[in-house]
């Protein structure tokens, strides 16, 4: 008899690792009623998860008894703002024959069927309340794009590009009764993370393809493992215990992130922010070397009304042995110039300006603010910001692209 046990010892040892590493296998031994899910969400992000959670109820039925979705009311858009825009969840909820709660607020609302078990928010946008969590017989949880506490914040994805990070993660945590991003770290991808595949060339909807469905299985796992019953067991983070100013905050992406920093944005950066946050953006304005009295540089008014949005829809870098030698001008960063003759010789119709770290670069098309895009120069001539003179030279005195906010 004890060498039997002593010859099943290390077979069950070696069963409960292997069950404890394939983690959607391994089922907690906590025993709670089937549960009532209330799942908030968005986008592609979400949509993973909610997926992953209607197939895990199909497939057991003891363990989640409904799920009804909360999502965002559509908004309108386009010209008169006849359109209107649901967000993408919505369209996956009905499909999935699922019922749902458009909010723009919490406000005055609760489950109209009474409290829920348990409350799953992933990329929705809106804070949940604290007398929801409280109602919630086991509070909520969320998925999150990041290791956290690296990247809190409502754009991880982004952030982890424009950081030029090389690996991610995804973090399943509780719901914070006060603060985003701030709970219990229930289950983490450890280190050293997923590697990014081509970071320098990977996009947003390259990334969110990679990590939503870790994300989902991540979210699959904790329900099959009741992590979110007390007692809670907490990971700890790869960057528990990181001082503050050393952790990157995934603010929200503003039409500031977009606009370009002549004097301090090398084109790497650049570079970067264009496959990350597509059209870049700055303000057209003259450059006040010449042509407009003292009088009139001193009054904002006019100085305000020679302003002018632009978008840039093409930037490229280009070799200066590309180009001939004596074309180049010697202007600073953000003053844009042609090639003259050489340029009209070429055909050229680019515009070319210099990056704070003296890299050349073309700007094929843009558009100022009202009009289409079109080629650089023409649409630079179009909006008289740009002139040439009878050899075709540029005047780069007529134009500047300023690093001043509108």
């Amino acid at each position: 008899m004890v060498s039997l046990i002593h010859t099943a010892l290390p077979i069950l040892r070696s069963q409960l690792q292997c069950a404890r590493a394939i983690g959607r296998r391994w089922y907690s031994d906590k025993t709670i009623d089937p549960l009532r899910i209330l799942f908030c969400g968005s986008d592609e992000f979400s949509i993973a998860s909610l997926e992953a959670l209607h197939t895990e109820q199909l497939r057991r039925p003891h363990s989640i008894k409904s799920i009804e979705v909360v999502c965002r009311p559509g908004k309108r858009v386009g010209r008169g703002l006849k359109q209107i825009r649901e967000v993408p969840i919505k369209s996956t909820a009905s499909e999935l024959g699922l019922r749902i709660h458009e909010l723009d607020t919490f406000k005055g609302w609760t489950p109209p069927d009474g409290p829920v078990d348990l409350i799953v928010a992933v990329s929705f946008g809106l804070f949940i309340p604290s007398r929801l969590l409280t109602a919630a017989k086991y509070g909520g949880v969320n998925v999150h794009p990041s290791l956290l506490p690296d990247l809190r914040g409502p754009a991880p994805l982004h952030h982890t590009l424009l950081s030029g990070r090389t690996t991610s993660g995804v973090t399943l945590q509780t719901l914070h009764h006060k603060h985003f991003d701030q709970g219990s770290i229930l289950d983490q991808t450890p280190a050293p993370g997923i590697l990014i595949p081509n970071p320098d060339s990977c996009t947003v909807p390259e990334l969110l393809r990679l990590l939503a469905p870790r994300g989902a299985e991540m979210l699959i796992r904790g329900i099959q493992n009741r992590v979110f019953v007390p007692p809670l067991q907490e990971v700890k983070s790869q960057f528990e215990g990181f001082d503050a100013k050393n952790l990157t905050h995934a603010a929200k992406i503003t039409p500031k992130d977009r606009h370009i920093n002549w004097k301090d944005w090398s084109w790497t950066e650049i570079q970067r922010r264009q496959r990350v946050l597509g059209s870049l953006w700055s303000v057209a304005r003259p450059n006040f070397t010449r042509k407009v009295s003292d009088k009139e540089i001193s009054d904002p008014f006019f100085v305000k009304s020679l302003e002018k949005r632009v978008i840039f829809q093409e930037i490229e870098e280009v070799s200066p042995g590309t180009v001939p030698e004596g074309a180049l001008s010697q202007t600073g960063p953000g003053l844009p110039f042609t090639l003259g003759f050489a340029q009209r010789k070429l055909h050229d119709k680019a515009l070319y300006v210099y990056s704070a770290d003296n890299k050349l670069l073309r700007l094929n098309q843009l558009k100022f603010e009202g009009e289409r895009f079109n080629d650089a120069l023409i649409a630079a001539q179009k909006a008289r910001m740009f002139a040439l003179d009878d050899l075709g030279n540029g005047d780069s005195e007529l134009i500047m692209f300023s690093n001043k906010l509108v």
